[in-house]
């Protein structure tokens, strides 16, 4: 649950904010939603729950490998996950989300305060409308929190970093229920609800 306060962010902050250290645009995954190679089945590839990449039962170790895995990697319309290229589709098995969250930092520039998660496979993503932060509960009452890293592709926030996210929440009156909410690029961003 996300509300818009009355600040919009400025676009141009925002690409300020995913440059790499050097100041240059970060390289981005491969355009993988243009691509639309016929289905070659299902490869023995799993994301585990937390975050460790598997082919056949053992691990992949080489972060490099993975990386590379993850810029082609694609979420489909029948919710399964497919590495895609401009050839081929192969389906994995992804048991929760297939990114995690490591790292968040809190900016303010120009006034304007932004949440900059940062994953294991070093993708970078604001917390904004398109980019959104949302918290659901399991069973056992534990939140798993989740942001959206590119198309329909989610980062399971890591509980160090949640932690740090509750720390930063403010109380809100959000939606007409009391919550605790964290604010990044003028959206508001559900915690946890009191």
């Amino acid at each position: 649950m996300t509300q818009q306060s009355q600040l919009r962010a400025d676009p141009m902050a925002i690409a300020r904010l995913l440059l790499d250290e050097n100041g240059k645009p970060r390289k981005g995954p491969a355009p993988v939603h243009l691509w639309n190679p016929p289905f070659c089945g299902d490869l023995p590839m799993q994301i585990k729950a937390n975050g460790q990449w598997f082919y056949t039962g053992t691990p992949i170790s080489r972060p490099a490998l993975v990386k590379l895995f993850s810029s082609v990697l694609r979420r489909d319309d029948d919710d399964c996950y497919y590495l895609v290229t401009p050839v081929e589709r192969v389906r994995i098995t992804v048991d929760d989300a297939p990114m995690i969250a490591t790292q968040v930092d809190l900016v303010t520039e120009d006034g304007m305060v932004f949440l900059r998660f940062t994953t294991l496979t070093e993708d970078v993503v604001i917390a904004d409308a398109e980019h959104p932060l949302r918290v659901v509960f399991g069973a056992d009452g534990e939140p798993r929190p989740y942001i959206r890293v590119r198309d329909r592709l989610d980062a399971l926030v890591h509980r160090n970093v949640f932690y740090q996210l509750v720390e930063w929440a403010e109380l809100q009156e959000l939606d007409g229920r009391s919550c605790y909410a964290v604010q990044s690029a003028g959206e508001w961003f559900v915690v946890a609800e009191i």
